[in-house]
């Protein structure tokens, strides 16, 4: 690649490097452009460590409200209270976070099988911590702004809060191009209404840090079997079970394993801050509700722009489309009361038809 065509990401790796022959990437992922090198004369106790600098993937759609202004600041807030965070260091103007050699957990255990029960307490032991960290007690900068905070404890206006932002800012704002396609589907205003019926009437729990995106390809195992978390921008403060429900939905673990980590986790964060899972039993469904009905809008919208505009040539990856919005619609179809539900061809068609006009 010229230094003309080069990203800002790979040209900053290679320049805090020092060796364009040693930086690998970009690697996989949604949110960021990502490289991984050595730093000369950088070494740990295993020997040669990697690093990884990133960028924002230019002109990305965030479907999910972001707290901190820095995970970066974030991370380094948390040194000492958190287990199985990426290190950090200062290379010249740069700040890098260690690359944990090993691999996520969904490449060995992908979604919907078992967890092997010595990384689920690890995964215990990070909620417990989590919880332990309350509003106010980190130096790192937030940007959400002080007036969009739901008061302590109130799980209500928190999970409103996240319901405004999935309207307005998913739904909402994408309707000039969307409209269309969500009516296909049987989506409008209403679905809104809808939903807010059926998550309404919170228990009050008190407020920690959650990391709100725990799911399997942010876990890393490394050769020791250790269980790292990474990818903290979406972290916020709240209520401590949305962090829980965000868990469970995005894992799929199979159903024994999944009553297992609830009970557990109730334990844990009960014993750092009681009353952590007050009301768990009524409120978790309606927080997985919550997430349900978020899928069906992110899902469509990101499944949409994955096909060409125009007309459609190939089939398959319109009907491939089709059957993963159909998934997210049978998943929330009770949630957002939707009267007809479109099938795989319906959904398809509706496709078609926003690829002819997009």
């Amino acid at each position: 690649m010229s230094a003309q065509s080069a990203s800002p990401a790979l040209l900053r790796a290679v320049a805090v490097s020092g060796d364009a022959a040693a930086v690998e990437g970009p690697l996989h992922g949604y949110h960021h452009e990502t490289y991984v090198f050595p730093l000369p004369g950088v070494t740990g106790p295993a020997g040669q460590v990697r690093w990884k600098c990133r960028e924002p993937r230019p002109d990305l759609l965030w479907f999910d409200r972001r707290c901190f202004a820095s995970e970066e600041q974030l991370l380094r807030s948390l040194e000492g209270r958190i287990d199985g965070i990426p290190e950090l260091i200062e290379a010249g103007s740069t700040r890098l976070q260690r690359f944990v050699e090993g691999h996520t957990l969904g490449r060995s255990y992908g979604s919907g099988t078992e967890v092997p029960e010595q990384l689920v307490s690890q995964v215990i032991n990070l909620f417990r911590q989590l919880a332990a960290v309350r509003p106010g007690s980190l130096t790192a900068e937030r940007t959400c702004d002080p007036a969009d905070r739901a008061a302590e404890g109130d799980s209500s206006g928190f999970l409103e809060r996240l319901l405004l932002f999935t309207e307005k800012r998913v739904y909402r704002q994408n309707l000039p191009r969307f409209a269309g396609l969500f009516g296909d589907l049987g989506l409008d205003d209403g679905s809104f209404k809808k939903l807010r019926r059926r998550v309404s009437g919170l228990t009050e729990r008190p407020f920690c840090l959650l990391h709100a995106d725990l799911h399997r390809e942010n876990f890393v195992v490394d050769p020791e079997n250790r269980l790292w978390t990474i990818d903290w921008e979406l972290a916020m403060f709240g209520d401590p079970l949305y962090d829980l429900a965000t868990h469970v939905y995005l894992m799929r673990y199979p159903a024994d394993q999944e009553r297992h980590v609830v009970r557990r986790w109730r334990e844990a964060v009960d014993a750092v801050a009681p009353g952590s899972s007050a009301g768990y039993a009524d409120d978790l469904p309606k927080l997985l509700a919550y997430k349900r009905a978020q899928s069906v809008f992110t899902d469509v919208i990101r499944t949409a722009l994955t096909l060409d505009p125009g007309p459609v040539t190939d089939r398959e990856p319109l009907d491939r489309a089709g059957r993963r919005i159909e998934k997210v619609l049978i998943a929330a179809e009770v949630t957002l009361e939707i009267d007809r539900m479109p099938g795989t061809a319906d959904i398809a068609l509706a496709l078609e038809k926003w690829c002819r006009n997009a």
